[in-house]
């Protein structure tokens, strides 16, 4: 039974929820699920947008037909070769055998590779700023390199003036019925998962994004569709001023994230008596435990504050296992223009405030505030006095 919304007049979305997946990509979680969408246009001729990935199939292949409504598919634009988007090319090709799959050579190049059928007489190549047309629509097509794949490409209607944004503009989260940004409160509700999706998912690639962003700047858009969570179309500004902040790593906000690994509560004991003391400054901050929380959430504030401190106890030589894996992650994600102050325990040879030093050195712009703080084993009564003068330096660099 199909389960479609519509879009325009002759565009419906055919894509799917899917709230039973535990971490997208094997590795981030998604309590509230997530959409994969797909896009079909009845016009003169059919074409559909991307497919979805193998865990939605059944439903997927519903819809289409449901929205055919008995007629061929004359087109399938293929965006990106991910598989959660493209898991489902092979089927819809044999299931729609008329069909000519519309993608760029990269794409093509992938498809050999995926998929055991020979779909390469089938196959229609663009390039940048080729067009097809459909009818009434009028479609060309824009390279995306690196956002966040090397074949990726987005198709802009020229007729509508709908951007068709592979990954860009995407988020966790599953649909639950709704299909326009404008029925939820997305910058209220929905933003944080906006942002834990980019920053995990493309937030390596901020110079691609931002070239991909300047193409779309000389676009007039009234419709932005993506492959994943809402439609945009209105008040799609708010949400674009947000990745040109991400893509430059801008801060959105003024204020501190402290990230601890503790392994007994004395780390944690030395990150909250500093965040008390933000606090009595007048600055904002955000606790993680790296521990308990898992590290796409912490990267994700990690590109929202404009400071950042980290609190690790030193555990075999090095650093706590659950604060490597969280810098490493920063550091593999590009993180620029923070400014950075470290706090470091150990009982006898406390090494975790150079190593993380090291780590986080290697990032663009990155300033350190104040010298590492060392705990030996637990705070004294007089290194009070070190945490209110490293509180006054962050809440000084934080105001200015």
């Amino acid at each position: 039974m199909h389960c479609t919304k519509k879009i325009t007049s002759d565009m419906t979305w055919v894509g799917a929820d899917d709230r039973r997946l535990a971490f997208f990509e094997g590795v981030y979680g998604v309590p509230n699920g997530v959409s994969y969408n797909s896009y079909l246009i009845c016009d003169e001729k059919t074409i559909l947008f991307d497919t979805v990935d193998k865990a939605v199939a059944h439903n997927f292949f519903d819809n289409v037909a449901y929205a055919l409504d008995g007629r061929k598919l004359d087109y399938l634009v293929i965006s990106h070769m991910e598989p959660d988007h493209a898991a489902t090319i092979e089927d819809i090709a044999l299931r729609y055998p008329e069909a000519t799959i519309i993608c760029n050579a990269k794409i093509q190049a992938m498809l050999g590779r995926f998929f055991p059928t020979d779909l390469s007489g089938r196959i229609q190549l663009v390039k940048e700023g080729d067009t097809l047309s459909t009818g009434r629509h009028v479609f060309t097509f824009v390279m995306a390199p690196m956002v966040h794949w090397p074949e990726v490409m987005m198709t802009y209607d020229t007729t509508d003036k709908i951007l068709f944004s592979a990954d860009a503009f995407g988020s966790f989260g599953a649909l639950n019925g709704r299909i326009f940004a404008d029925e939820v409160d997305f910058m209220h509700d929905w933003l944080d998962e906006a942002r834990r999706y980019y920053t995990n998912i493309v937030g390596k690639y901020g110079a691609q994004v931002q070239a991909v962003l300047r193409k779309a700047a000389a676009l007039e858009i009234n419709y932005v569709c993506p492959l994943h969570s809402f439609v945009w179309r209105r008040d799609f500004g708010a949400f674009l001023e947000k990745y040109l902040k991400w893509s430059s790593y801008e801060p959105e906000e003024k204020g501190v994230m402290i990230a601890y690994a503790s392994v007994y509560g004395h780390t944690e004991n030395a990150a909250n008596i500093l965040a008390a003391k933000l606090s009595d400054r007048g600055v904002k901050v955000q606790m993680y435990d790296t521990s308990v929380t898992a590290s796409s959430f912490i990267l994700s504030d990690a590109f929202k504050y404009s400071h950042l401190v980290f609190a690790a106890t030193t555990y075999n030589a090095g650093m706590f296992s659950t604060m490597e894996h969280l810098l490493h992650e920063i550091t593999e994600h590009n993180l620029q223009k923070r400014k950075i102050a470290l706090i470091e325990n150990g009982s006898w040879a406390p090494m975790s405030g150079k190593l993380m030093r090291e780590l986080l050195s290697t990032l663009k712009g990155v300033e350190f505030v104040g010298e590492t703080l060392t705990v030996n084993s637990a705070l004294t009564e007089g290194q009070l006095g070190d945490l209110d003068a490293l509180a006054d330096e962050l809440a000084k660099s934080v105001a200015e």
